[in-house]
């Protein structure tokens, strides 16, 4: 097959996504903002003040990584607005808005008004490839933290508001949706380009959604009977989780203090769900992870157990604890099926080659697209892409002499 030179052709079809990943991220925000107004409402300032620090948290580390981004970007893929501009949107925690519609914006142009060329191809899958990791920070950042407090204020109060309610569900699709889009977006940089299939999208989400909940469970529960034991939980196992990406030897943002921040987010986004670092098989490395959360996850389970009192009202958890494994043991289930029979290299396999660092027999005939301009490529998702998907070399780092392509 033909080495390809271009981006993938952005369409309609593209930008009605890049539209409801946009309004999917106002509504995420929308939500956070009222339930924490009807906590307050209702007499629990702590508990709003907890969720609107979340948010807060979440909003800054996106903002910073955006702004950091702009700073590196050729001059040509930055907006044409003053850079005055730009900080004051970034401090108003309004970076990543903007990048959304200033996509939407280019995106139009590449879709109707006759703006083809190759290089507004690359400018949008540029501008798609930063917008797809900035969702997946602050969406781990804020929507995963916020899902425990909300099924805790719920539990520990006995009774669910709509607002909770439409809360922790727009919550789960925004964080299983991130994690597909991420994927997606990656999957671009393979020069023979396999996208994923409905069935494999389908069963990609369920299996990170599957995996997600039960973490979430087990987290909220041992908060119920031990509030501040998660305040010594989460410190520990963050740690433990940014030691091991720094162990990787990451090499995405563009300087080491930069870099320290970034491994903090991926950090955070571990203490969730799994998340790919470093470049090889990743067979080992996923197993060792998803061994350390069954276990975690299980103790703080029992845990809870163990310490609840055996007339409290809460006996209906009882059955959703008992679910809570299967379930787990469920979207491992449904991992191995999306890669076994799903998976798009399945069909690179048919043919003799292989694009996954998990597919048997290595990653020696990996390509990856080659644009004919280097600096329209986004080098921070190419390296992603190159660490997550096998290599034919070793990756270099993005930053080296300037404009030099990974």
């Amino acid at each position: 097959m033909s080495p390809r030179t271009a981006p993938p052709r952005f369409g309609p079809l593209q930008l009605a996504l890049a539209a409801a990943g946009t309004a999917a991220a106002t509504l995420a925000l929308l939500m956070a903002g009222w339930v924490a107004a009807e906590y307050a409402r209702r007499g629990h300032p702590g508990w709003a003040a907890l969720s609107l620090s979340l948010l807060a948290a979440a909003s800054a580390a996106a903002q910073a990584c955006s702004w950091l981004w702009l700073r590196s970007d050729p001059p040509a893929l930055r907006p044409a607005v003053p850079a005055a501009l730009l900080a004051a949107l970034h401090l108003l925690q309004l970076g990543f808005f903007f990048r959304c519609l200033y996509a939407l914006k280019v995106g139009w142009r590449v879709c109707w008004a006759k703006a083809e060329e190759e290089d507004e191809q690359r400018h949008m899958a540029f501008i798609s490839h930063d917008i797809s990791m900035l969702r997946l920070f602050e969406t781990f950042l804020e929507n995963t933290p916020q899902l425990t407090l909300l099924l805790y204020i719920i539990l520990r109060t006995n009774k669910a508001e709509l607002s909770q309610g439409l809360g922790m569900g727009t919550a789960f699709l925004c964080v299983s949706w991130a994690l597909l889009d991420y994927h997606q977006s990656l999957r671009s940089f393979l020069q023979d380009k396999y996208e994923l299939s409905l069935a494999s999208s389908i069963i990609y989400f369920l299996w990170n959604l599957f995996l997600i909940c039960p973490r979430i469970l087990a987290l909220t529960l041992f908060a119920l009977l031990w509030p501040y034991g998660v305040a010594v939980h989460f410190p520990l196992v963050w740690l433990a989780m940014f030691l091991w990406v720094s162990l990787q030897g990451t090499d995405f943002m563009e300087s080491p203090g930069p870099e320290q921040l970034y491994r903090a987010m991926v950090a955070v986004i571990l203490y969730f769900s799994w998340f790919n670092v470093a470049q090889g098989r990743t067979l080992h490395r996923s197993i060792i992870y998803h061994g350390f959360i069954l276990v975690d996850s299980t103790l703080l389970g029992l845990a809870w157990l163990w310490g609840r009192a055996p007339e409290e009202e809460h006996s209906y958890l009882l059955p959703v604890v008992s679910a809570a494994l299967p379930c787990y043991l469920l979207g491992l289930g449904l991992r191995v099926t999306y890669y076994k029979w799903l998976h798009p290299n399945v069909q690179v396999r048919q043919e003799g080659r292989y694009d996954e660092v998990d597919a048997n027999g290595g990653g020696d005939g990996v390509e990856f697209r080659s644009f004919l301009e280097a600096d329209l490529v986004n080098r921070r998702m190419q390296w992603l892409a190159q660490t997550h998907f096998s290599l034919s070399q070793p990756a270099q780092p993005h930053f080296l002499n300037g404009a030099a392509a990974v």
